[in-house]
């Protein structure tokens, strides 16, 4: 059961978010706080059993871009040419110089599949830390507090609503309505907002690419959570395992419900040439992407690592 704590007044108002020195711009979806069952039933077909016990999460509110964010984006984070240019219009949630964040190496290889950075692309291959840095860049050009969603974010949002395997119901053969999975997508990804959006309007929840969170990927967390949790998040300095969620364009549709889960792994970077191995791209893994939420409260300095990492 999910409930909302909100009138239709007070549902955060969508926005659009816009980049000082580019036309390029991000659709911002306001979503409203309550509470929702995390997770799926046993009776779910094809469940998975780090998907239980189902347990009650309480969220507030927050925003999440409407689409997966796309590579014309994230290469803005990659090039780095418009860092100098004025941004005293911004927003002052927080307050960070962008000369101060650090820079995504140029990537050795093709990491998009061969298929370059055509309109509306989602960006795939990023490490989680990369998708945090764009976020940390994103916050210090526009003055709003940017992160990757929490796990149990993510679910909310796919759910829209909804307590079945999917946002439209539990039937798959309905997926090629509002996702790309194995069955359809010839093989590979495609332009973001094809598909139709979940009751939120939000586009691809279900498969084009799976998307990083920033909860560690911990298989029995959910058998820890008594009563209600509230706003869970379990972060960690570690590479491996970090959760990724939603399913790909790569996966059966299986993998595309909203409770399902994945942990990253090493041989997502496979095929890395360099010692060490890249902290900024994987080679092996196209088929992962991400998308991003503005989050309201600001944490404290200390705790800002949690969301960005070091």
């Amino acid at each position: 059961m999910i409930t909302h704590s909100y009138s239709q007044e007070e549902k955060p108002k969508n926005f659009t978010q816009r980049i000082g020195g580019t036309n390029l711009t991000i659709e911002m979806v306001g979503i409203p706080s309550g509470s929702f069952s995390m997770g799926s039933a046993p009776s779910e077909e094809k469940r998975k059993e780090d998907e239980g016990p189902k347990h009650t999460v309480e969220l507030q509110e927050f925003w999440i871009s409407k689409y997966e964010i796309t590579w014309e984006l994230y290469n803005l984070f990659v090039n780095r040419a418009i860092d100098d240019i004025d941004t005293s219009n911004k927003s002052t949630d927080i307050n960070i110089e962008v000369d101060a964040i650090s820079g995504a190496t140029i990537p050795y290889v093709d990491m998009s599949l061969g298929m370059g950075t055509r309109e509306g692309l989602p960006v795939g291959n990023v490490t989680q830390y990369a998708a945090s840095q764009f976020c940390k860049w994103l916050s210090a050009k526009t003055g709003n507090f940017y992160r990757l969603p929490t796990e149990a974010e993510w679910e909310y949002s796919a759910r829209a609503g909804t307590n079945t395997a999917y946002h439209f119901g539990d039937d798959p053969k309905l997926l090629g309505e509002f996702g790309w999975s194995y069955e359809n997508s010839q093989d590979t990804y495609h332009p973001v907002g094809q598909k139709k959006p979940n009751a939120w309007g939000l586009y691809d929840m279900h498969g084009n690419v799976a998307e990083w969170t920033l909860d560690e990927y911990l298989p029995k967390i959910y058998t820890t959570r008594d009563g209600i949790t509230q706003s869970p998040l379990h972060s960690t300095t570690k590479e491996y395992s970090r959760s990724v969620r939603g399913g790909s364009y790569y996966d059966d549709a299986e993998y595309l419900r909203s409770a399902a889960r994945l942990g990253s792994n090493e041989n997502w970077k496979m095929r890395d040439p360099q010692f060490p191995k890249s902290k900024w791209w994987n080679t092996d893994a196209p088929f992962v992407g991400f998308r991003i939420v503005r989050d309201p409260t600001i944490p404290k300095e200390t705790e800002i690592n949690n969301y960005w990492g070091k």
